[in-house]
């Protein structure tokens, strides 16, 4: 395909995608969605693989999204779709690694003819059962599971299914205008693609999504080739609530002459008895991110260039959950992934990996009743803490690295919810000293403008391990969890009552170079 005219439709497809994104957001009900970009949309061909993704949105999210649509349409017979048609699940094995992270795939028709799909996974603001804290047993306590099944058929909505939903959660009318917000996201880039095909003349798009990732690929293959051949080891140990202490190791084996990378996570921490468990799809999600990001970070994400990236999982590990593990609280874990994988390819590439940071993002969700007692549920809202610092630049600040989400802002939090927050503010100082220095956390403190005892469910992590600083760099400052001025490490989630605070402060990142 000739190179001009491949830029072209390539442009096209990430207008298509990202348009696909932006109307989501903007339909989307929820704060996590419609404020901090808890989301991940992607445009797939009739194969079922990720051609484009849109700009905005989490690595864990859009990379197991890749994975969720071949899982999607392997239980699913294709030759019976119909235009209107559009798949659901929130399998945890299938798409993002727990329940609220629901997956929706709109097949795409030109005339009769499927040409290919467009997928989109948000994180929902209730799903019913536990909440978003790691206090589980078992999945089975964690929420509504919702096999691969058709959400509408024929443009006709699954009543039971509906019906199904609404009982089983919190607040019905926000997730399911969530729902409805990716369902028309899909239509919008199925409306789009089709008018693309019309503008350049094109029957499907086999031809140019066959173009994008092979060439993606063979460019992804090019970058590991430049790399020496070799093992090079990584480990990183950090607290989860409760206490408990987590270690990943990771063996990153480069193979230039078959431009591929095998990551093993040999050694890591075995499975947890609390909602913290890793989902296979996710750890694959956070493990390419790095890579990735490393070695190639302008190129597409799709198909091609995921594709020479392999991961090795033990079976007693808790990056690789299985049945009936508790994985609510995934991310807890999952988004320390990348940082034995950056701790060994610094090894390789020391100019352009990052120093641990905080990792997990700090996630909060609050039940209970308002001052009037109407019921409230809160999504899950975020509080970052302090990047590691790179080798030529500081570590930002207050950044959710690595999940790439935004914070939302405190006053669309007190506007949504009876929540007033007394102070939230860098923790000037809480990055490690270096060559470059981390990035700083920050201090939240808040209460409930309510009358009646609530519930609070919170997951840090880091108050007793802190980030690591890089080749000579100085650790961050650990974190802090208080309840009334009082330390805090068992987090499952709590009856608070109407005067309590709650104050946080989240790690800073470690400092690169001595």
């Amino acid at each position: 395909m000739d190179g001009v005219e491949l830029q072209i439709l390539w442009s096209n497809m990430i207008g298509i995608v990202s348009e696909q994104a932006r109307a989501l957001q903007r339909i989307a009900f929820s704060p996590i969605v419609r404020e901090a970009g808890d989301l991940a949309n992607g445009l797939f061909d009739a194969d079922a693989r990720m051609v484009a993704q849109a700009v905005t949105g989490t690595p864990g999210h859009i990379n197991s999204l890749a994975a969720a649509a071949r899982n999607l349409l392997a239980h699913t017979d294709v030759t019976e779709l119909k235009p209107g048609d559009v798949l659901i699940t929130n399998d945890p094995w299938m798409s993002a690694g727990h329940f609220f992270d629901i997956t929706v795939l709109s097949p795409i028709f030109r005339g009769d003819r499927l040409i290919g799909y467009a997928g989109s996974t948000i994180h929902h603001t209730d799903i019913g059962g536990y909440g978003i804290g790691s206090g589980a047993r078992d999945i089975h306590e964690e929420g509504l599971w919702i096999p691969v099944t058709k959400l509408y058929e024929a443009g006709k909505p699954n009543e039971t299914l509906f019906s199904i939903i609404k009982r089983n959660v919190r607040t019905p009318d926000a997730l399911l205008g969530d729902l409805g917000a990716q369902v028309s996201s899909g239509m919008i880039a199925s409306e789009r693609l089709n008018a693309l095909c019309d503008r350049y003349g094109l029957d499907d798009i086999s031809e140019l999504s066959d173009e994008i990732i092979k060439r993606s690929e063979s460019a992804m293959r090019e970058a590991i080739s430049k790399l020496p051949h070799g093992t090079y080891h990584g480990a990183s140990t950090f607290d989860v609530p409760g206490g408990q202490t987590i270690t990943l190791k990771t063996a990153v084996t480069v193979d230039p002459n078959a431009g591929e990378i095998t990551i093993d996570f040999e050694g890591s921490s075995g499975p947890s008895g609390s909602g913290i468990n890793v989902v296979p799809a996710y750890t694959h999600a956070y493990a390419t991110f790095a890579v990735r990001s490393t070695l190639n970070p302008d190129l597409p994400n799709n198909a091609g260039s995921l594709a020479p990236i392999k991961l090795k999982l033990p079976e007693e590990c808790i990056v690789n959950a299985k049945y009936p593990s508790p994985v609510n609280a995934r991310h807890v874990v999952g988004m320390y992934v990348p940082f034995p994988i950056l701790k060994a390819l610094s090894e390789v590439v020391p100019d352009r990996v990052v120093a641990e940071g905080s990792g997990a993002v700090w996630t909060i969700q609050i039940q209970g009743r308002d001052a009037n007692g109407r019921p409230f549920t809160s999504s899950m809202f975020n509080y970052s803490g302090g990047m590691g610092a790179r080798a030529e630049k500081p570590g930002l600040s207050a950044i959710c690295y690595p999940t790439g989400v935004a914070a939302v802002p405190v006053e669309v939090l007190e506007a949504s919810y009876p929540i007033a927050f007394t102070c939230k503010e860098l923790e000037r100082g809480s990055g490690g000293t270096g060559r470059q220095p981390g990035g700083d956390g920050q201090r939240i403190g808040y209460r409930m403008r309510t009358s009646h005892p609530w519930l609070l469910n919170t997951i840090p992590s880091r108050l007793k391990n802190p980030p690591e600083g890089l080749a000579g760099g100085g650790d961050g400052a650990p974190g802090r969890f208080e309840i009334n001025g009082k330390p805090v490490l068992d987090t499952r989630k709590m009856e608070m009552q109407p005067d309590d605070e709650v104050f946080m402060v989240t790690p800073g990142g470690g400092g690169f170079g001595a």
